[in-house]
């Protein structure tokens, strides 16, 4: 492995899978649960652990569904105003 070279990494997108929705149910029940959501979530993302995550409403297996790395690319996309196509 070089490790002076820049490595690329490409997302595999899964088309069936509608993200925002499945995010959103996720963030109303771990509202309805009395967590604070944004922390959850985060805590979720960066450590991969699902215990950030009620099992209120099936929330941890909705968050499953999605990648983190596609969400982490559409929240970058997002930040820095680029449409998502």
């Amino acid at each position: 492995m070089d490790l002076d070279k820049t490595m690329f990494f490409k997302v595999e997108k899964n088309q069936n899978i509608d993200s925002k929705k499945l995010l959103k149910e996720v963030y109303e029940a771990l509202v309805e649960k009395g967590y604070n959501p944004i922390n959850q979530i985060v805590g979720y993302i960066l450590s991969g652990d699902p215990t950030y995550i009620t099992n209120y409403k099936d929330a941890r297996t909705k968050i499953r569904y999605i990648e983190r790395d596609e969400l982490l690319e559409k929240l970058v996309k997002y930040y820095i105003g680029i449409d998502e196509k």
